[in-house]
């Protein structure tokens, strides 16, 4: 018996029973610093990294990845923790953990970012996706996972893993376009970074190179829309080209309609959000650890097409070493979420040297006078 999820789940239980206390206590009290140390109630950091937060039932979930405080392969797995407030958390164990079976897929010492978890209405379990390495193989492998539970906060039971979409083509691809895809040679191009090869990958030349296999998927996040379908974006080709899937009923594979976005441009960490008429994605450049400036696109479909747009950061990170907003004030999005009827750009401040100690921030998204997404610096916030 797993007594620490019980524990959890009886402390949820019992504040979802005072929640109207609650909401007047957090409206007191819900000061949070970004880019400073942000404790749960046992003092410790909050290590849950790349995550999102998932309310259900009157309650807060943040699930992410339990770093090591040195090294990056997962010897636990995924985090969880709970909240009546969104700034008191309770450390609430493991949702997912690594397995000790040699040859598992989540064998410990496999690598696993990014975890997005949602509620199914329909089978009436919660869904887990991350990415996926296998242990010793570095990021070779490019996979999503599925995982699933009856409870917020588990134990969640593995599924599977997969690459993406294999012998598919995507929609937004014409007849001439596919024959055109068909006519690269990935394994011609010695030397990348040229005009010549970044023609032939906008033509599609890691997607069929991937075509029978299926294609890679790294960093990646979940969205679900107002008709209540539900899409997996991942940034996929080698990091190259980001990838919108619908998902299936149940969350645990792909319809098999999806699209490419922005092909050879080199972007990771999706977040995806719709406002009004609006769909918005904002995603970083890959400089691996280190900040860059985001970016951002915009459609009017789903399937695009997607238009890029300057970065919607403005302002400096004062408190956290004057970062400026040309490096997204030195953090990496993992997430975006609506919590109170506010928009929230969830983002980690990576530390490398000691990733169980990356900090967090979470800034409100405003809206300028053309309905343009802003997101300022902002030090305090109130959630």
């Amino acid at each position: 018996m797993n007594t620490r999820h019980n524990t959890c789940g009886r402390a949820i239980a019992l504040a979802c029973l005072l929640a109207v206390v609650v909401a007047t206590a957090f409206a007191q009290d819900s000061a949070f610093v970004n880019g400073q140390p942000w404790p749960d109630v046992a003092g410790r950091h909050i290590n849950a990294h790349g995550g999102c937060v998932l309310q259900h039932d009157g309650a807060y979930y943040w699930y992410g990845e339990q770093r090591p405080d040195r090294g990056y392969t997962m010897d636990g797995g995924i985090a969880v923790y709970s909240s009546t407030d969104l700034r008191q958390w309770t450390d609430c164990g493991l949702a997912l953990r690594t397995s000790p079976e040699a040859g598992s897929d989540i064998e410990r010492g496999c690598i696993m970012e990014r975890p997005k978890v949602l509620w199914n209405e329909r089978t009436r379990r919660f869904v887990m996706l991350f990415h996926l390495e296998l242990k010793g193989r570095g990021y070779e492998a490019a996979r999503v996972a599925f995982a699933e539970s009856e409870s917020p906060t588990g134990p969640f039971r593995f599924v599977r893993s997969t690459r993406l979409h294999a012998q598919t083509w995507p929609l937004n691809m014409s007849a001439a376009d596919i024959e055109a895809a068909k006519q690269t040679d990935a394994s011609a191009w010695k030397e990348w970074w040229t005009p010549e090869w970044r023609a032939e990958v906008e033509k599609g030349m890691y997607l069929w190179r991937d075509f029978e296999s299926g294609q890679m998927s790294r960093d990646q996040t979940v969205f679900t829309d107002t008709d209540g379908r539900t899409y997996h974006i991942t940034s996929s080709q080698e990091n190259l080209t980001l990838l919108i899937s619908e998902l299936t009923d149940d969350y645990l594979g792909f319809t098999g309609r999806y699209v490419m976005v922005a092909p050879g441009g080199q972007n990771e960490a999706p977040c995806l959000f719709r406002q009004g008429d609006d769909y918005w994605l904002i995603c970083s450049g890959c400089t691996g650890w280190a900040p860059n400036e985001a970016r951002m696109f915009k459609a009017k479909s789903i399937w695009g097409p997607w238009t890029q747009l300057p970065s919607p950061f403005q302002g400096v990170a004062t408190g956290f070493f004057n970062m400026p907003a040309n490096k997204t004030f030195g953090a990496q999005g993992n997430f975006i979420t609506r919590l109170n009827g506010q928009l929230l750009f969830m983002a980690d401040i990576w530390n490398p040297r000691h990733l169980a100690r990356s900090l967090h921030i979470w800034l409100p998204i405003h809206f300028n006078d053309e309905g343009t997404p802003v997101i300022p610096w902002t030090g305090n916030i109130e959630l």
